[in-house]
């Protein structure tokens, strides 16, 4: 008479009757992201340290102006000025008196008033940031996410 088996001590044998060397096994060649591969530069994703510096808003008379991105500049939209991010760009602003924070997109060039100035704000901007009154305050930037340009 065969012996029986229960089905706990079949799945115990067919795990250790698995050949181990196709669990464990590395591919042999990885393969090459297809930009790469086609012969195309790679795109890079710089990781951007936090820059510390003042930060400053618009004043009225830009409202409604061309930007440096092409878009209409508003004072009630969450937008910003930077000098070298690239534009489409959304960063995180913290001002570092109050830890107030609002995140933004870079669609301008500037400011270009002041050298301890790193970027300029909509008049909206700094109201969430509460430096309206204040007019300059030191603030922190974060990249949340680059713009990167699609390839053509």
């Amino acid at each position: 008479m065969p012996k029986l088996i229960s089905a706990s001590m079949l799945g115990v044998a067919l795990l250790f009757s698995a050949p181990t060397a196709s669990v464990h096994a590395a591919p042999s060649i990885e393969p090459k992201p297809s930009s790469v591969a086609a012969g195309k530069k790679p795109v890079r994703h710089h990781v951007r340290k936090p820059q510390t510096g003042k930060a400053s808003y618009y004043a009225n008379r830009f409202n409604g102006r061309r930007t440096a991105s092409g878009h209409l500049f508003y004072q009630d939209a969450y937008t910003a000025a930077h000098r070298t991010l690239p534009l489409g760009t959304w960063v995180r602003v913290t001002n570092i008196k109050n830890q107030r924070s609002v995140v933004v997109q870079i669609t301008d060039r500037g400011p270009y008033a002041d050298a301890s100035r790193i970027i300029d704000l909509s008049q909206r901007s700094a109201a969430e940031l509460e430096m309206r009154k204040a007019g300059v305050v030191p603030v922190r930037l974060e990249v949340v996410q680059e713009f990167v340009k699609p390839e053509a």
